[in-house]
């Protein structure tokens, strides 16, 4: 039986017809993971997953009812909890940290019985695009080791580029899951905020972070997402509205779709070589009866300065809680007290996580904190307002998810702002909340993959999926 490249959806089905068994599938899976060892994807394999396919075996041999996902391998992202499992969030303040509890995407995708492989490499604390940043090494592109898989969720990524599961978690900051899905030419999504619980998800930026699937297919996307959203007791973000069938959804024809572009995003591009790609893809979506039009935004250029004041301020928050007493590692160099929280924060976090703790006591700070923290807001909530009035006049946005393919590990790791330049286009429906996809488009110059963003108007899910499906089954690149 071959395995290669089967869909989740695939896979259920194939396993609940009994034609394979979900232990080979998983034994297939984990040759993968060790074949491609090298690209520094995974960070610990779990030595039950073959355990949890015999019981699955048992279950289908003996004609038992079985879940919508049952026997599909998964990866998840090293932040995501996974009771028993050690959560490390790519960082080696947390290396020992053994989650206690499952958290609630966890466990709605357990009690859809998913067998998990692994977990996968990040950047520490989801601060990162481009998975460099994890104290554990570098994780590799898919497709060329010399460049980086995107980050934050850059294991997520590749682990499922080159088949070591059927899909991965990761979770979406500022474009982690919409950037690494672009470099290694995958379907990622950003859900409308709240539409995920965050319940077990180890905070960056509270007001940002959503965990989402990155996938091979379109399809299996709209299913996962369905299976993992919804209301949640244990988080009070988590939305109470009902979560539609995405799968059933889609419709299959975008005629008569209001298609927006935004006027800052394509001078943006203009100054790149890609600029007639994403031109063709305007053109390709007239040609098939959707309607194009331009807007412009005046607060974009602020996108970047409004997410990293904010995403700083919030992770200072939350990163106050590490401090080597309770569950991260302790620093062994401790005198007193003070000297405990100064060594091992200090030698816990990496330079990137110092580095946004910092910027975000400077911001919340008294003498700082209106010049910055209160303006983002307001500049924030300026955005969400001119936003609402932009999905009155159309269905979607479209926009570069990145500016090119994958950029060559180390190329930025030693000029910041140059690396948060790389988030310009993916920032803002983490900044308004909207949900926002990445779907393939084609290779750019070096023969690598390149990523379409489409966003929509909140809870508009069904909409992304729609779209994405239509341009990954009909969009030829060059026609």
């Amino acid at each position: 039986m071959k395995f290669e490249n089967l869909s989740a959806i695939e896979i259920a089905q194939k396993i609940k017809n009994k034609e394979f068994s979900c232990k080979s599938l998983v034994e297939y899976y984990l040759g993968r993971i060790e074949k491609f060892k090298d690209k520094n994807a995974i960070l610990e394999v779990f030595e039950d997953a073959i355990e949890k396919a015999e019981e699955i075996d048992k279950k289908v041999k003996n004609n038992e009812e079985l879940p919508t996902l049952c026997g599909v391998p998964i990866i998840i992202k090293d932040n995501i909890l996974y009771k028993g499992k050690i959560a490390s969030c790519g960082s080696k303040f947390m290396k020992n940290f053994v989650a206690q509890y499952n958290s609630t995407v966890m466990q709605k995708l357990l009690d859809s019985g998913v067998v998990v492989l692994a977990r996968a490499n990040m950047d520490e604390f989801a601060m990162g695009g481009s998975c460099e940043n994890s104290a554990f090494g570098p994780c590799k592109n898919a497709f060329d080791d010399k460049r980086v898989s995107g980050g934050s969720s850059g294991g997520s990524a590749v682990a499922v580029a080159l088949d070591m599961c059927a899909f991965a978690l990761g979770s979406d900051t500022g474009g982690s899951i919409r950037q690494p899905s672009a470099f290694n030419g995958l379907v990622g999504i950003k859900p409308t905020y709240g539409r995920v619980s965050r319940y077990g998800l180890v905070a960056y930026a509270s007001s940002f972070d959503q965990i989402s699937p990155i996938t091979k297919t379109v399809e299996d996307n709209a299913l996962i997402l369905s299976i993992i959203s919804g209301k949640d007791s244990k988080d009070e973000t988590a939305l109470q509205d009902k979560v539609p069938n995405y799968l059933q959804e889609i419709k299959g024809n975008i005629k008569g779709l209001r298609v927006g572009v935004l006027k800052e995003t394509n001078q943006l591009i203009g100054k790149t070589d890609y600029k007639s790609k994403y031109q063709n893809i305007e053109n390709w979506f007239k040609e098939k009866d959707a309607s194009v039009q331009e807007f412009s935004v005046p607060y974009f250029d602020l996108c970047l300065p409004i997410y990293y004041t904010l995403t700083a301020a919030e992770a200072c928050s939350n990163l106050g809680r590490f401090d080597g007493v309770k569950y991260t590692t302790r620093s062994q160099n401790a005198e007193d007290l003070d000297s405990l929280y100064l060594h091992s924060r200090t030698e816990g976090f990496g330079k990137e996580v110092q580095r946004r703790i910092m910027l975000g006591n400077f911001v919340l700070s008294s003498g700082f904190y209106d010049a910055y923290y209160m303006k983002a807001m307001k500049v924030r909530k300026a955005l969400q307002n001119q936003f609402k009035d932009i999905f009155k006049k159309c269905d979607i946005l479209i926009l570069p998810t990145a500016f090119g393919e994958a950029f060559e590990i180390g190329s930025k790791s030693d000029n910041p702002v140059e690396m948060y330049v790389e988030d310009m286009f993916t920032t803002l429906a983490n900044i308004i909340g909207n949900p926002a996809m990445s779907v393939p488009c084609g290779k750019g110059k070096n023969n690598l993959p390149l990523g379409l963003q489409i966003i929509a108007d909140n809870l508009n899910e069904s909409t992304l999926y729609n779209v994405a499906r239509y341009f990954e089954k009909n969009f030829k690149e060059g026609k």
